[in-house]
């Protein structure tokens, strides 16, 4: 199996991470999004590798809030929501916030998952890494769920993801990044909904999982993506991507 029929297998749709942001900024043109009057709000893993669709999110929408962690887990709380969204532009008494959120993994040339190279290491790389090394300690028989003050986001990580495993069950690296999208969807609602006084604001919401191929290949796999407008939901179709 070699890395595109890999991808077609695990992440079927996926599209370049280019079509995916270009394509998401022209599905919000109609609900009154632009560059202008939104601010842009990124949560991916802080993996030097998802830095493609990060630049790729900036260049159509300007500088964009840094939700970042590992696995792309959400961990700024109220109050780094509430930041974000102090910090949006201000038209006609509203404001505008478009959230991209979501884990990531990568898939070699031979279709291997979690393989991926970097530039000046010898041999193969992984991602992403704080999932690889969540499942080495499920494998291992090793697994702590203790806070760990030195290894803040790692504790909170595996503390999340715990609960939505089966009790017993080992995950393939594939089936716990879609766990890994679940818990940051879940997280990402969650402090929508505590945060975002619909009366004065609108916003959108598209996540995925991000896909590192060979030769620096990005894609996304597309997930929940909608428009909030004036308190109306609308589900949202990637304009031809």
């Amino acid at each position: 199996m070699d890395f595109r029929q890999a991808l077609d297998l695990h992440f079927p749709k996926a599209i370049s991470d280019d079509d995916f942001v270009r394509s998401s900024y022209s599905s919000l043109s109609p609900h009154g999004f632009s560059s202008h009057n939104t601010i842009a709000c990124v949560g991916v893993c802080r993996d030097e590798i998802t830095r493609p669709l990060i630049d790729n999110i900036q260049k159509y929408w300007g500088e964009a809030f840094n939700f970042c962690s590992l696995a792309g887990l959400l961990t700024s709380g109220k109050t780094g929501f509430s930041a974000a969204e102090h910090h949006a532009p201000v038209e006609h008494e509203r404001e505008r916030y478009v959230y991209y959120a979501m884990p990531h993994i990568a898939i070699d040339e031979n279709g291997e998952i979690g393989v991926c190279s970097r530039p000046g290491r010898p041999g193969p790389s992984g991602a992403c890494g704080a999932l690889i090394a969540f499942r080495r300690e499920m494998l291992e028989g090793a697994l702590n769920l203790e806070s760990d003050p030195d290894d803040v986001e790692q504790s909170l990580l595996k503390q999340r993801l715990f609960k939505k495993i089966r009790y017993g069950d080992i995950p393939d690296l594939v089936t716990l990044t879609k766990i890994t999208y679940q818990e940051v969807l879940e997280e990402l609602m969650h402090m929508i909904g505590i945060t975002v006084n619909t009366a004065h604001s609108d916003y959108a919401v598209f996540t995925g999982i991000q896909i590192h191929g060979p030769d620096r290949q990005e894609f996304v796999w597309p997930g929940e993506m909608y428009a909030m407008v004036r308190g109306q939901r609308t589900e949202l179709v990637l304009a031809n991507p």
